[in-house]
């Protein structure tokens, strides 16, 4: 039993119907419930299970409420990906304090929550995956102070998690896409009146692989480490980027 977050498009989307196709019930996450219907539907049309539901990741009982109604439709809970996430970017001296605090609560609040709600019963039954999303930005990138610190600050929160539930053969873990063509990234670039697809062109040009990611290329990974195949793999930072740095 799977839950991901930000499922209703994207990463998050690609995610969940990749685990459903590898046998796993999913919960579909996002603010409103009617965001994840089309992930929910496109998972039960290829015979997977799934249930989407509304949620404020950054809302402590909502958060609660949420894993609740996943264990009581699924009795029990076995893997979780953070991967709720929003932008807000704008060089420092521009940037304001609610771009600040949305996503330092979205990106990091978000996934305390999730994992605090999550990890009691993982504990209680001795097994558990958590997977966080990172970014390659999270080293450092202009126009992202906010975005940079908040997944920064994800990578120190999974090793610990890594380190304290460790003992109950619970693995955590992170993913950090890079450039990846995602309806956010093109908000991103629409926001700042770019261009997504130039963006999209020169980017290639500089990725060792020639092209930009794809949903998919991170889902197949977070695959990989919600399996046993990573059971000895925890508090590692596993980049997906095509090459970047």
């Amino acid at each position: 039993v799977a839950i991901v977050t930000g499922a209703g498009k994207g990463i998050g989307a690609a995610t969940a119907k990749r685990l459903a196709a590898d046998g796993a019930k999913v919960a579909v996450i996002d603010l409103e419930e009617s965001f994840g219907q089309e992930t929910v539907a496109a998972i039960q049309a290829n015979g997977g299970e799934a249930i989407a539901i509304g949620c404020n990741v950054s809302n402590a009982e909502q958060v609660e409420e949420a894993v609740e109604k996943v264990v009581a439709a699924f009795g029990r809970l076995d893997i979780l990906v953070n991967n709720a996430g929003v932008t807000r970017d704008n060089l420092i001296f521009k940037m304001s304090e609610d771009d600040w605090d949305i996503v330092m609560d979205v990106h990091l609040k978000g996934t305390f929550l999730f994992s605090k709600a999550a990890q009691k019963y993982m504990v209680e039954q001795r097994y558990g995956k958590i997977v966080n999303t990172t970014s390659l930005g999270a080293s450092g990138k202009r126009g992202q102070a906010n975005y940079a610190t908040a997944k920064a600050g994800l990578q120190a929160l999974t090793k610990t998690l890594a380190i304290e539930l460790g003992p109950y053969n619970i693995n955590a873990n992170c993913v950090g896409p890079g450039f990846i063509a995602t309806d956010m990234t093109r908000t991103t670039a629409e926001r700042q009146g770019l261009d997504f697809e130039e963006i999209r062109k020169a980017a290639s040009k500089s990725i060792p692989l020639r092209r930009v990611g794809e949903p998919e290329d991170v889902a197949n990974v977070v695959a990989f480490l919600v399996s046993e195949d990573a059971s000895y793999v925890t508090g590692e930072v596993l980049y997906v980027g095509g090459g970047a740095r």
